[in-house]
């Protein structure tokens, strides 16, 4: 019998915004909102600047938490508990997504740029918790953020998952570049494919993908 593809996995890692509930839900865009005006404190920019500053620390360090702490040296904590101080009430329970998940096979866990406290929330808003084994924020990675190679190594050595056994799935391409090294399967949660040779499969639809799992 010719092996499928995630036949071997035996550990499924799932970032958390907008992978594990839709973009249009658009619960980020308040975290955006925060963590611009947490830049505003912390440098004095006006929002225009600080926005900018925002995006810019995304792009060069991975998150903008990473860019304060390189260049301001905030508080990591105080920044996180501020920029996720967030309505969860756009989210709704999928039980359907929770059957899914918890009936694939090994461990489940979360992995997020977001603090561990607030994957939690998220979790509970969706009805997800109980399909899941462990949830990792950025401070269990030490406050490096993916897509550094370190923060995967970090947080899979202390999940004490093996990546050849493994799949990561995650809407931001760049994050699956260190998984794909690493042996993972890679699985990219967003409406179009991005290109790159890391990008093992596309999940447009994540029930649809995960249901075409389990009956495939």
């Amino acid at each position: 019998m010719t092996q499928r593809p995630f036949d071997h996995v035996r550990t499924w890692v799932f970032d958390l915004d907008n992978t594990l509930y839709a973009p249009a839900v658009r619960l980020f865009d308040q975290i955006e909102t925060r963590m611009t005006a947490f830049v505003m404190r912390v440098t004095g920019a006006a929002h225009p600047e600080a926005d900018r500053l925002r995006k810019a620390w995304w792009h060069l360090h991975g998150t903008t938490l990473a860019g304060l702490m390189a260049e301001h040296h905030i508080d990591p904590e105080e920044y996180l508990v501020d920029v996720h101080d967030i309505n969860l009430d756009a989210l709704t329970p999928d039980p359907h997504l929770a059957e899914l998940i918890a009936a694939l096979p090994g461990r489940r866990i979360v992995y997020t740029n977001g603090s561990a406290p607030y994957a939690a929330q998220v979790l509970r808003a969706r009805g997800l918790d109980a399909a899941f084994d462990a949830i990792y924020g950025v401070e269990h990675a030490g406050y490096l953020p993916k897509p550094k190679p370190e923060a995967f190594e970090t947080v899979f050595a202390l999940d004490g998952l093996a990546p050849d056994s493994a799949a990561m799935f995650e809407d931001d391409p760049r994050n699956l570049a260190a998984p794909h090294a690493m042996g993972m399967q890679t699985v990219h949660v967003a409406p179009e494919r991005a290109p790159g040779d890391h990008i093992g499969h596309h999940a447009p639809d994540l029930p649809e993908f995960l249901r075409g799992l389990r009956q495939g």
